[in-house]
């Protein structure tokens, strides 16, 4: 399968960044400077903050490295209602306008944690009702509307673990009641198996909602201590549930394959998980990553010095 319509990136979670600051992670200098020498030529923006807000500044630092920014992520609770909604429709604009400034149209949108990201304690109900159902898929069909046509910019949706769409079901039934116009899928290939969930056949169910995808590997056997302990993401991650390919699942070649067929252009954004994680440890398992999907087929990998 020729693989040329899908574009090599990754995102500062594989660099260990979960907040826009933290002791435990890198900062954006270190970050910029080693997806360079990975091989990388494309970036997520990471949380909101990490990178230099200004425009300007940040055009200069990215072309200095020869990078250029594929998209950005925020976390919405819409489940929460009104003022949830118009929480998001805030924080997306500002990151919509830092997005469109330097290039890019593509704006990931994360479902509210039910778990905290530093203690993994649990922070509200893991299930949510009929009506927090409907205010969260209403929410993201008027956010995917504003984000358009205010913006000119797509929201896609990323399912995640430990929030109120994780499972295949819930992805399946995210889709089925949310406006394809406004918003569509973010397949994060390891959420949805450490979920459990089948990736290929959401692909193959759903090849028209597939508009941006992150490329992350599960580790079978820590999936299932978790599942027996179970423990929440924020505990399953220091344990390497998530691991650099082909050492996980999905397997990418059959997963490459069924994303080339979809037939339109595809981000696909390496993004593992690695918090918290010491500073030396990201960039040897980059380089790896970006030689193993070049040998997939998938790029473009550039060498060092670039």
């Amino acid at each position: 399968m020729n693989l040329d319509r899908l574009t090599l990136g990754t995102a500062p979670d594989s660099w260990g960044v979960w907040f826009a600051s933290d002791p435990h992670q890198v900062g954006w200098q270190q970050y910029l400077d080693e997806i360079a020498q990975a091989g990388y030529s494309w970036t997520e923006l990471g949380p909101t903050g990490f990178m230099p807000q200004d425009p300007s500044q940040l055009r200069d630092e990215l072309a200095a490295r020869a990078l250029e920014v594929c998209g950005g992520t925020i976390f919405a609770g819409l489940h929460r209602g009104a003022e949830a909604l118009e929480d998001a429709v805030e924080a997306c604009a500002k990151e919509a306008r830092l997005l469109t400034a330097v290039g890019a149209r593509h704006l990931v949108l994360l479902p509210e944690q039910y778990t905290d990201m530093h203690t993994g304690e649990a922070t509200q109900a893991g299930d949510i009702d009929p009506d927090q159902w409907k205010n969260l898929t209403t929410g993201y069909d008027r956010l995917g509307r504003i984000l358009a046509e205010e913006h000119g910019v797509d929201l896609v949706f990323h399912p995640h673990a430990d929030t109120h769409v994780d499972t295949q079901a819930r992805v399946e039934r995210f889709l089925a009641d949310t406006d394809p116009r406004f918003v569509n899928l973010c397949l994060d290939t390891g959420h949805i198996s450490y979920c459990d969930g089948d990736n290929i056949a959401i692909v193959e169910r759903f090849p028209e909602r597939i508009r941006y995808v992150h490329l992350k590997q599960v580790d079978p056997v820590v999936r299932d201590r978790v599942r027996r302990e179970k423990l929440s993401l924020a505990e399953a991650v220091p344990l390497g549930v998530m691991v650099e390919p082909p050492y996980g699942e999905p397997a990418m070649p059959p997963l490459l394959d069924a994303l080339a067929a979809v037939d339109t252009d595809l981000f696909t954004v390496v993004e593992q998980d690695l918090y918290p994680v010491e500073p030396h440890i990201p960039l040897p398992i980059g380089a790896r990553t970006a030689g193993y999907l070049r040998g997939c087929g998938l790029g473009p990998v550039r060498r060092w010095p670039y």
